[in-house]
């Protein structure tokens, strides 16, 4: 027996290929051998094991470096692809700039042909106002410059200006204008600023006149005027919605006595209508020489009423409220557009041309929001 140990002057035969030898299991690599020469099966001979596996220890590079006179092809694709993906930003900002200015011209002519379109929804997106298109050079068409289809008077946002005639109406604080796809309308709270105010009177009292607007009521009860003239005592008229005998109608009111005394008063009223959350276009006439007034909602009279006259009382048109007993009152709650005065009472047939917006030889003496 032995004590597992070589020892000095005994040479021992080599142990058999594959049996481990000097107290190893077989198979497995004696550390104290040194390894095969080079080229030499790893089982057989002196020596130590073979290395580790090769994933164990990678090699610490694997990309050889290029010599000075070979060309970095690698480097060179990619230079290539970083211009080619520039070229095609440039093509695609280049392609998208030009469908900008196709789309922005295509949008100039549509929103100048159909402006005057009495069906259009009360809401839509506030940036395709039609006076935001265009520099103040710029011409449409029909040869009108921006300013020409413009809501408001050139640097003045708040003061609507007349499209018929040369009186502006500044707008309350509490009152705002809608930019629409096809128009623009003036909104009002149904609060005691939000209001709008005329320079002068509209129309002359005393002689035939027409009032109309387009309107969209949200009040479902109290009195809400839509249009009326006078800041003193009381209106000389007003145009709006009011809970009539318990009913929601229309109503067209004329003050025809001194002061706008409560039993001087005369009216004409629809209270067999939608009135609310729907536009409507509403019309007042007064006809001096018959001594009659009507009030027409779209196309159709809802009925006349005889009257003396109509009392000229002081002050300017007003939008979204009317003058009670020397007070502001009767608040308006939500848009108007389409507002026009005639020095004429319309007949059937021109009030129908008003709701289709032909109105044919019947000239406005003031408009706006048109």
């Amino acid at each position: 027996m032995t004590d597992g140990t070589d020892r000095p002057n005994s040479p021992q035969p080599g142990p058999a290929p594959g049996s481990g030898g000097y107290g190893f299991p077989p198979q497995t690599p004696n550390p104290y051998q040194p390894g095969p020469a080079q080229g030499q099966p790893a089982g057989g001979g002196f020596g130590p094991p073979p290395g580790p596996p090769e994933e164990a220890f990678p090699p610490a590079a694997t990309t050889p470096l290029p010599s000075p006179s070979t060309p970095d092809w690698q480097a060179m694709a990619d230079a290539t692809e970083v211009q080619q993906r520039k070229r095609k930003r440039l093509t695609i900002g280049i392609g998208a700039l030009a469908l900008v200015l196709v789309a922005g011209g295509a949008g100039f002519l549509v929103l100048n042909g159909s402006d005057d379109d009495p069906k259009d929804p009360p809401a839509v997106a506030a940036s395709d106002s039609p006076s935001a298109s265009g520099s103040p050079s710029a011409q449409s068409p029909d040869g009108k410059t921006p300013e020409d289809d413009s809501p408001t008077v050139p640097g003045e946002p708040n003061l609507l200006r007349d499209r018929s005639g040369k009186m502006g109406i500044a707008l309350g604080p509490g009152a705002s204008l809608g930019e629409l796809a096809k128009r623009t309308e003036v909104r009002f709270k149904g609060t005691a600023d939000s209001y709008a105010q005329g320079a002068e009177p509209a129309v002359d009292v005393t002689k035939s006149f027409t009032v109309s607007t387009r309107a969209y009521n949200v009040a479902e009860s109290g009195s809400r005027m839509a249009v009326s003239q006078g800041d003193g005592d009381s209106y000389s008229f007003e145009l709006g919605f009011e809970v009539v005998n318990g009913k929601k109608a229309w109503v067209f009111r004329v003050q025809t006595g001194d002061k706008g005394q409560g039993a001087t008063a005369q009216q004409v009223v629809a209270d067999n209508v939608d009135t609310t959350r729907q536009w409507t276009l509403l019309t007042g006439t007064y006809d001096a020489e018959k001594k009659t007034i009507a009030l027409w909602v779209d196309d159709k009279q809802a009925g006349q009423a005889q009257v003396s006259g109509i009392w000229a009382g002081p002050g300017p048109l007003q939008l979204g409220r009317a003058r009670h007993h020397g007070i502001w009152s009767a608040a308006w709650d939500g848009p108007l557009d389409h507002i026009r005065t005639f020095n004429q009472a319309l007949n059937q047939e021109q009030v129908t041309g008003l709701k289709n917006n032909k109105i044919g030889k019947a000239k406005p003496t003031h408009s706006w929001l048109i």
